[in-house]
């Protein structure tokens, strides 16, 4: 996404519920508070009863088609960057045949059942399609990728008070640009439903991948 986002949000109260979060009492499980995530983050903030069925009782929901094509265009779009950052470059044709020839194990992988083979071929061809228009479209001179996929983790602090909140923030940034301009961080996003809650989840997680790349490279990122 590129422009700067637009802060709708307070930090302070996003700190605040961290903060609720973070501090464990007798009640909650060993584990729950390893780290907090920005998935973590936007299910609490959405919906808390949500976040007990799946980080506290431990449910989790089975990969629905959706979330597997958005999963799918990702896996695409880091075979491309990061060929890139390890100086092999690849073509979109190449880019779309490794989608196509790791789909089968992806769906292995994730126990995926369609309602039919049609249905399949229709997401694996839009998989395809939404990854090549990506490619297409981008800038010719977007910057060098210094992080694809990247894992991020670092201490949680108050950025009012200074306090520790003794618990990890932990990520993965999909990808950070180097331009002359400064770092650029990007977060891919493919979704069935457009409507409003969705433009601050996506504010919060940009903002915890920019507060993550703060304390890891000790750099502050020039666009989001």
């Amino acid at each position: 996404m590129r422009g700067l986002a637009t802060w709708h949000f307070s930090w302070s109260k996003l700190m605040t519920s961290v903060s609720s979060l973070a501090r464990p009492t007798s009640e909650n499980r060993a584990g729950l508070f390893d780290y907090i995530s920005p998935t973590r983050l936007n299910t609490w903030l959405t919906c808390p009863l949500k976040f007990a069925f799946r980080y506290v009782d431990g449910i989790k929901q089975p990969t629905s088609p959706n979330l597997f094509v958005g999963k799918r265009v990702h896996n695409g779009l880091q075979c491309f960057y990061q060929h890139r950052q390890d100086g092999r470059p690849v073509s979109a044709a190449e880019v779309s045949q490794h989608i196509v020839e790791t789909w089968d194990e992806a769906v292995n992988d994730e126990g995926m059942r369609f309602d039919s083979s049609d249905d399949e071929n229709a997401l694996r061809q839009q998989t395809v399609g939404l990854v090549q228009t990506y490619l297409d479209g981008r800038e010719s001179d977007e910057g060098f990728p210094i992080a694809v996929e990247s894992p991020l983790e670092c201490p949680l602090v108050d950025s009012d008070t200074g306090e520790d909140l003794g618990i990890a923030f932990f990520g993965f940034v999909d990808l950070v640009l180097e331009d002359g301009s400064g770092p650029v961080i990007v977060d891919f996003k493919t979704s069935a439903r457009s409507s409003a809650p969705l433009d601050i989840v996506h504010e919060i997680q940009l903002s915890c991948y920019a507060y993550a790349f703060r304390q890891v490279f000790g750099q502050t990122e020039q666009e989001l």
